[in-house]
This record gives structure tokens, sequence and C-alpha cells, in this order.
């Protein structure tokens, strides 16, 4: 063990004048300021000069005269900047901290001066510097709490591109339907304006529109359930009858998309001019055609419309942030949506049970969809494509009980027992902050609720439990 390196015999007053000018330690007494000088190495660091890197042991106390200080953190996201220290404040290994290795890279942003202290004299420093040392705790405290808020605000962004990047996957879809069937609306508008002024040119009989007006009628029934093979051989049957007729025979694939049959286009035949029958079915297969369009426009819009409610649902946009009774399965629902692509992209077979008893729970809404969300995607990453996700949830007592399921391959058993500690993950670099479970443990823990894991190769099990609402 190496032999403590002996104070100096006699403060430095200039060193002595910085400390009592220091915003933290100035009010501390000059006995104080005189034990910190004669203990403490005076020195002017260089901008760019590394303290210490993510994960490495920090040994020393610095006291900040002038310059930045400043803590850099990757959480997945590259280098995030979470803590500035300017002159006037405190950095490296404090008095009292559980610290013992670094969150991340901290760096000397512009030239500093300070005031350097070993880690070893903490002990009489806690005796002699009672002051001080206080100041220090203060300072140990808001640390943490901006750490714990960087934390968390990095969580909610993770989260926050989770939710885009699914929402953004899902509405891809569905907008791009409805923007090529307007397209296709346009052109079939004008086919059915053409197709109706040859028509009326056609000068038919009242009778005679009476039978068009009977089968263009079918067009708004569900067509019968065929196979792709029967669907191709009605519409050759569509197509051969057409060709007979002198038609044009376009009109086959729209009109073997309804409930027309070739029995109905016998009746038109026989009601109408030869020279009015093709005009005729033109128009009603444009007629058909519209409607079609009209209808995967709506499907789309719909679809569009039940996404946004879903967001809404999935982040309570519209309540307060208060505790009320949450409708579980609604929450998991919503949140199924928003990772509805990412299930399909990899082929799995998700499947959810709710007892036909359950409660609803006591939280706040947007608070439990998070873990919802956070346990969901993370079982959802631990499948191979084509594995399989399971969430149940069911009546536990005067609690809510809700399992989230994976056949993966299970949680190693070193790592179980720290598989809730903040910035720890068994995923790959970048793919993962270490934070989600933490997140989730901490929101299930401030509704009085709790949080286990079991797992074992081909089965992990988060387990949940929450009040229920009374």
């Amino acid at each position: 063990m190496d032999a403590p390196v002996l104070p100096h015999a006699t403060p430095d007053p200039a060193v002595m004048a910085e400390l009592a000018a220091h915003a933290a330690l100035g009010a501390a007494p000059p006995s104080e300021h005189a034990w910190l000088a004669r203990h403490g190495e005076r020195r002017t660091w260089p901008a760019g000069f590394l303290i210490a890197r993510k994960d490495q042991n920090v040994g020393e106390l610095y006291i900040v005269f002038s310059g930045r200080v400043v803590v850099r953190v990757d959480r997945g996201l590259g280098p995030q900047k979470i803590l500035e220290i300017d002159g006037g404040g405190l950095s490296g290994r404090l008095p009292f901290s559980r610290m013992s290795t670094s969150p991340g890279d901290v760096v000397m942003e512009v030239e500093t001066d300070g005031l350097l202290i070993d880690a070893k004299w903490h002990p009489e420093m806690v005796r002699e510097c009672p002051v001080s040392v206080g100041r220090m705790v203060h300072a140990m405290l808001d640390r943490a709490r901006t750490f714990k808020v960087g934390d968390l605000q990095q969580e909610k962004l993770v989260s926050l591109g989770k939710l885009a990047a699914g929402l953004a996957h899902e509405l891809n879809n569905p907008a791009s339907a409805a923007a090529r069937s307007a397209k296709r609306l346009q052109e079939g508008l004008r086919g059915a304006e053409e197709a109706a002024m040859a028509v009326g040119a056609a000068r038919l009989t009242d009778a005679q529109w009476a039978a068009i007006g009977r089968v263009r009628a079918h067009c708004a029934e569900a067509p019968p359930p065929l196979t792709s093979l029967e669907r191709a051989d009605r519409e050759d049957a569509l197509a051969t009858w057409l060709a007979a007729h002198g038609a044009d025979e376009r009109c086959a694939a729209p009109l073997a998309e309804t409930a027309i049959t070739v029995a109905a286009l016998d009746e038109i035949a026989a009601a109408v001019p030869a020279a009015a029958l093709n005009p005729a079915l033109r128009w009603i297969s444009a007629g058909c055609t519209v409607r079609a369009i009209s209808s995967e426009i709506e499907m789309a819009a719909s679809r569009i419309y039940d996404l946004v409610n879903s967001v809404k649902g999935f982040t309570f946009m519209d309540h307060a942030p208060t505790t009320e009774p949450v409708d579980i399965r609604r929450g998991i629902h919503d949140t199924l949506t928003m990772l509805g692509g990412k299930t399909r992209a990899k082929g799995v077979e998700l499947a959810v049970r709710f007892a036909d008893d359950l409660p609803r729970a006591l939280a706040v809404g947007a608070e439990l969809n998070q873990v919802w969300m956070n346990l969901i995607d993370n079982a959802l990453d631990a499948v191979p494509a084509g594995g399989h996700v399971t969430v149940t949830a069911r009546r536990d007592g005067e609690c809510v009980l809700v399992h989230v399921e994976d056949d993966g391959p299970g949680i190693p058993p070193a790592a179980l027992g720290r598989i809730f500690d903040p910035f720890f993950t068994t995923k790959e670099v970048g793919k993962g902050t270490g934070l989600g479970l933490d997140i989730v443990r901490r929101i299930v823990q401030r509704h009085e609720g709790s949080v286990n894991v079991a797992s074992e190769p081909g089965k992990t099990r988060f387990e949940v439990l929450l009040p229920a609402a009374p």
C-alpha cells in the first residue's frame, strides 16, 4: 500500500482567496479553506483534458475555479451532454458518493483551473471540513437529480422514437392506398362521364333504363367469396361473353369484382338495342369501378382514423396525468397497434387473452402504456422470426395481473438479477439504452404494484401486479 502523500505545510494564499470566492464552498469558514488548500493541488488543465472515460474509476475531487467540465453519456443514441459544471462547481469523486465509476466521459470543455484533492483524504475531510462537505453532499444530490432527469428524458425520447416509427409504418400503407385510389377515382369518373354521354345518346326507353338499373344495382352487392383461381375463371367467363357480344373486354375485370353474373348480362343484352349494349356495359362497369374505389378510400381513411385514435388512447393526450381507473384492454390493444409493423416484419404470432371479469387498474394511463410498450417491445426483440409472444391479463384478488411471455432464448442466469438495473442491457450495443426495464420498475412501484421476471431457455415471463380500481 502506498504511503499517503503529506499535505502542504502552509496553505497557498492565492488558493485560499479562490476558495473564498468559490460559489459552492465560499461560505465555509477560513479554517476549512486552509485545510482544502493544504491537501489539494492547484492545477490548470487544457481544453479536451479527459478526467475519466465511461466506467473508469474516479479517485479525485475537482474544485473548479474557472472553465467548464462536461459529462457526456451514450445511452444508445450517441454521446449526449448530461451535465455541465462551470467555475464555482464541483466534479469528480465527492464525499459519501456511492459512484465508483464514471457514468460517462468527463472532459474539460475549455481550459480549466481548479484544485485537485485525492479521495483518500475524504475521511479526514469529513471530520475537519463539515460545512464544505455538507455543500458537497448538496452538489452530489443535485448531480444525481440531474442524471435521473436525463435518464427519464432519454427514455421518453426512445419511447417517442418507437411510437413515431410504429405510427409512420402503420400510416404509410393506408395513406398510400388512399392516394392511389384518389388518382384512380379521377380516371374512373372521366370514364363514367364518357360512358354516360354515350348511353344518353342511345335514347333508351324507360323499360330499357329499368333493365340497366337492375343490373347496375348488383354493383352495391358483396361479390361471392372466391379463391384466386375461381376469380380468374369468373373474369375469363365475363371476358368471353363480352367478346361474343362485341363489347369492350376491359369491362370484365371491374365486373368480376361485383355480384354481376353472366345471366344478368344476358338480361341486359335482351333488353337494349345491340348498338346501345357496349355503352350501357361501359357505364355499368365505370359505376362499379367508382363505387369500389370510393370504398377503398373509405377503408383507408377509417384505418388512419383508427390509428390516430390508438395514438390518442396510448398517450392519453386528452387526459390529465392523474390516477384514475384505466382500461387495461384498451391500453394493451393500442400498444399492439403501435407495434403492429414490427410484429408483422418479424412474422411473430401474437396472442392476447383477457379474462371476462378483468377489472380496471388504478393508474396514470399514459405511464401504464409505457410499461406495456417496453415489455412487449422487448419480447418482440427477444423472439426469433416466427416466434410467439403472449399477453394475458386477469384479476388476482384486489389486483390486476398482467403477463408478457415470449419463447425467445431466455435471459442468462448471471444477468437475471441485474435486469432491472439502470443502464444494464443484454441487447447489442446501440440497440438498447438499459433504461426501459428500470423505467418499468419505477412506474409500477409508483403505482404501488410489483414487477417480476422468470426466465429459462425458450420461455421468459414478466409479471406485473397492479392495484385494481374500486
